[in-house]
């Protein structure tokens, strides 16, 4: 494979993303800082395909818009990440786009029996053999000039991800398994995922209250916040943690000067501009609509204490059905679909279709309507059909 000198301009990189452009697939990662920003600092792309490798300076005077192009305008080029979820959310801020089509090989090592969260260097060792130089991951990523072992170490990265992408098709086909991810796929491409309005910010905290006035004020304080934080481009934390804010909207301070009396937040804000926004938007602030309020819980069905008993039961066969499949159980199946399952639900259960069903959902639905049970057989806990005198019994 072909490594190249860090691309720092645009004809460079134009002459790059013409050659990626003809291959079916690209390998990608980035480095970015966001320690104290609320956007993400970027300060490299890599790239791999089969042939050739490297590094683009995005802090560098180029134009990186064929290579944006690239990720999210070009369909015939798969670009594949490994736990890609920064990845895509940093394109998607330059962007507003997502790249598609896309493959993540985390997901996909669920279902090749590598658990539920392996980490890149863990995926390698198991797939490669050996292990990855750790030596520049905490590397500042923003100093320039970057040396030549930050570079490396960073490249490593893609070329390591395009040598184990055709290992891991190549399992996925002759297990039959590679259709079992087109769903987290496109999950994962789902742009609703990076972007969402001020507005919305409060949903993503611990609600303090149900009572409709608090989060009427703790919608207003976290949008606020939200748009200060974007504005200034600082972690929200920085502007006020999350903690504080439900300490305000729980006892909202009658005047600016109250807030210097507030946990968190320095004396500072009796008498400043940002002071003043706060007591702003309090005093603006509605109580939330009916219709805004959110469950006191996710909606799932009532489960009597037999019920939960036999969710357990679930959750244990689930832990089989996973060993011996090597499949990661939380690609199979989620707690709150045992749960509705054990409740009696039937419906709109994705473990009641396709390929879940077959590699579980059958033996889910038989032992909560009593037609298996439970079994030890040489010391090992196995799944045991019942016969049908006792199922009637």
């Amino acid at each position: 494979m072909r490594i190249h000198p860090l691309i720092a301009t645009t004809a460079d990189l134009e002459a790059l993303v013409g050659r990626l452009a003809e291959q079916p697939f690209i390998a990608v990662d980035t480095e970015f800082m966001r320690e104290n920003t609320y956007w993400p600092d970027l300060c490299l792309i890599q790239v791999a395909s089969t042939v050739e490798a490297a590094a683009i300076d995005p802090k560098a005077d180029l134009d990186m818009s064929s290579l944006l192009d690239l990720f999210v305008d070009n369909g015939d080029v798969l670009k594949v990440f490994h736990a890609g979820g920064q990845d895509l959310e940093i394109i998607h801020n330059l962007t507003d786009k997502v790249p598609y089509p896309l493959f993540d090989t985390q997901i996909a090592a669920m279902a090749l029996g590598h658990g539920e969260q392996i980490g890149y260097s863990n995926l390698i060792e198991s797939l490669l053999g050996h292990s990855l130089d750790k030596g520049a991951r905490f590397t500042d990523w923003s100093r320039r000039p970057l040396d030549k072992r930050q570079i490396d170490y960073a490249i490593a990265d893609v070329t390591h991800l395009a040598t184990v992408f055709p290992r891991m098709v190549e399992k996925l086909k002759k297990t039959g398994r590679g259709d079992w991810l087109d769903e987290e796929m496109e999950r994962l491409a789902d742009s609703s995922s990076f972007a969402f309005a001020p507005e919305d910010a409060w949903k993503r905290l611990k609600l303090p209250s149900r009572n409709p006035a608090v989060l009427g004020r703790l919608k207003a304080v976290a949008g606020w916040r939200e748009s200060e934080a974007r504005g200034k481009n600082l972690p929200r934390g920085r502007i006020i943690k999350d903690d504080t804010i439900n300490e305000i909207v729980l006892h909202p301070p009658k005047t600016q000067d109250d807030l210097g009396r507030i946990r968190g937040l320095s004396a500072g804000w009796r008498n400043n501009d940002i002071g003043a926004r706060l007591i702003s938007v309090l005093a603006k602030a509605k109580p939330l609509d009916a219709s805004e309020l959110p469950d006191r819980e996710p909606r799932r069905p009532g489960l009597t204490k037999d019920g939960v008993l036999v969710s357990d039961l679930l959750k244990l066969l689930l832990k089989i059905r996973s060993k011996e499949t090597g499949v990661a159980p939380k690609l199979i199946a989620r707690s709150n679909e045992l749960e509705a399952l054990a409740a009696g639900v039937r419906k709109d259960l994705k473990i009641l279709n396709g390929w879940r069903f077959e590699e579980f959902g059958r033996d889910a639905l038989d032992l909560v309507e009593g037609r298996i049970g439970f079994a030890i057989e040489g010391g090992k806990l196995k799944m045991s059909r019942l016969a049908k005198e006792e199922v009637d019994a």
